[in-house]
């Protein structure tokens, strides 16, 4: 599972998560949500490692991140807001390049590759230049570098931001499916995205946890199905 013990995280004399604790096992989806400057990507950026936090620890599948970076890292993959990639590569060389940092080699690169980009339905772009890509396929072609190792874990931050209709319904799909083997936290915004793809839910405020618990039971918390109206009633701050 990945643990969450009394995270805490400063910059500078701004407190940007608060004594923060929380769990996701495997085959469990855990919607992150939280109003913009709640402290939703420090906290995702904290669990993968890449920035530290002040206190409290963090645990991947029982390695603690801090003493064992490298290989609780293995064990995950992360999908960061606003994700970069190599322009200039197509698409299938951005991801064998990928495979190739991840330690995989001949057979099992093509096969970790091919299969990645069917399940991302890269098929119709695989040659293309990333730089000439519909903002949908750029985030498919993100998406599939988080999910090429087959990791045990996936943190997305906002995985269907600017995604149209169609495309939001099928990255929702696609994570629903892996949730039932893996761990996934997706942090985001939009409280649509948890009643269709989560099974628990955490709730932040200025950093602080305001609920923690199912996605039934936080369902309701909104009577209008708004997350500004769950802000409304578990804080009193309007959005």
């Amino acid at each position: 599972m990945i643990k969450v013990e009394k995270i805490s995280k400063f910059y500078g004399s701004k407190k940007v998560v608060d004594d923060l604790s929380f769990e996701v096992q495997k085959g469990e989806v855990l919607g992150f949500i939280g109003p913009n400057g709640a402290g939703k990507s420090t906290m995702m950026r904290i669990i993968t490692g890449f920035v530290p936090a002040n206190s409290g620890k963090v645990f991947i599948g029982g390695l603690d991140m801090e003493e064992s970076p490298l290989a609780a890292k293995k064990k995950l993959g992360y999908l960061p807001e606003n994700a970069p990639l190599y322009a200039n590569k197509t698409v299938k060389e951005f991801l064998v390049f990928i495979a190739k940092i991840r330690g995989f080699a001949g057979a099992e690169l093509k096969k970790r590759v091919d299969e990645t980009m069917e399940r991302c339905f890269l098929e119709p772009v695989v040659n293309q230049s990333i730089d000439t890509l519909s903002k949908g396929y750029t985030h498919r072609t993100c998406f599939a570098q988080a999910i090429l190792h087959d990791p045990e874990f996936l943190i997305l931050d906002e995985p269907t931001d600017g995604l149209d209709p169609n495309q939001k319904r099928e990255m929702r799909k696609l994570i629903k499916e892996m949730g039932k083997e893996k761990g996934i936290i997706i942090s985001t915004h939009i409280l649509e995205e948890v009643e269709a793809v989560t099974s628990k839910v955490v709730l932040i405020n200025n950093g602080k946890k305001e609920f923690d618990g199912t996605s039934q039971a936080f369902k309701k918390l909104s009577k209008k199905g708004r997350l500004d109206d769950v802000f409304a009633s578990l804080t009193g701050v309007e959005m």
